[in-house]
């Protein structure tokens, strides 16, 4: 039985990505156009336009949690489209780059949903 979990142990630490590329400390706001959603494996995907102050548009990514998870707290394939405006709570990357981890994100209707289970 050791040796089982011994072997499954490293496959468990590929499935959960490393926080540690996320500033856990500060938290992100942003609101923007979803132009992209997909619900994948091993975290699904949204990428939403920003636009700036000065007009450029920032293209962010963000990561939610994996499918399964998103099911649990009220998410499907249906909860986002190109075109959405939501605002997206979460960490950023600590790089700088427009990249983050969302915990909830508020919806074109005003709900809000968590983006981030506990697993």
């Amino acid at each position: 039985m050791a040796i089982i979990t011994v072997l499954l142990a490293p496959l468990h630490a590929i499935a959960h990505h490393s926080t540690a590329a996320y500033d856990l400390v500060h938290g992100t706001i942003i609101a923007g156009v979803v132009t992209r959603f997909e619900m994948l494996n091993p975290h699904g995907i949204v990428v939403v336009d920003v636009t700036g102050e000065d007009g450029v548009v920032e293209h962010w990514t963000i990561a939610i949690d994996s499918p399964l998870a998103l099911r649990r707290l009220g998410w499907s394939k249906n909860t986002l489209k190109p075109g959405d405006k939501i605002t997206v709570t979460g960490n950023r990357a600590k790089n700088g780059s427009f990249h983050m981890r969302a915990i909830e994100v508020q919806l074109p209707d005003g709900r809000k949903l968590m983006a981030l289970g506990q697993t």
